[in-house]
């Protein structure tokens, strides 16, 4: 864990939009669309919400630096 650094967890729990609003965005796109062919068409309907809502102007308070510490711990799913 990175010292001095919120955690993933803790980063998006409070500011102008809670995380679940974000969650709530995601699985909307999922349960809209049912089933997926392949892991990679998930994803990139999972990537494409959440861009939406980035460009949308909500945001949810530290979520970059949250996303940051995610490519951090997980580089595998980040560099596809």
């Amino acid at each position: 864990h990175l010292a001095g650094t919120p955690s993933p967890r803790q980063s998006g729990t409070t500011g102008r939009i809670p995380i679940e609003s974000l969650n709530r965005v995601i699985r909307k796109t999922t349960k809209t669309r049912g089933s997926f062919p392949t892991d990679d068409a998930a994803t990139k309907l999972i990537y494409l919400a959440i861009r939406s809502f980035e460009k949308s102007g909500r945001c949810v308070r530290e979520w970059v630096a949250a996303r940051n510490q995610f490519a951090i711990l997980y580089p595998e799913r980040f560099n596809r």
